[in-house]
């Protein structure tokens, strides 16, 4: 199994309930395509170092996952690039 942290921060205009929908939305791609969730910290509403998509702040969120194949990593970061949801993402992979 292959360990990996993926950051991603959520536009702040949306309202609290559509923030959990998309987090949760997320959490089940990397399920649904053979990763396992690990861990899911919320780190709040932060402002950016610089405006991303004229926004000045976002909600940042880090899911902790593994995968035996990238299958999960390359579904997450296809959908996060076209959401409108989600303003930033990063995808790490961790050592063992």
């Amino acid at each position: 199994m292959k360990n990996y942290e993926i950051m991603f921060i959520v536009k702040p205009t949306l309202s609290e309930d559509d923030i959990k929908k998309t987090v949760k939305n997320f959490e089940d791609i990397i399920t649904n395509n053979g990763g396992k969730v690990t861990e899911t910290t919320e780190m709040g509403q932060r402002e950016l170092a610089y405006e991303i998509k004229k926004y000045k702040s976002g909600y940042y969120y880090v899911i902790t996952l593994e995968a035996n194949d990238d299958k999960a990593i390359k579904e997450f970061d296809r959908l996060a690039l076209i959401s409108n949801d989600i303003i930033r993402h990063l995808i790490t992979k961790l050592e063992n």
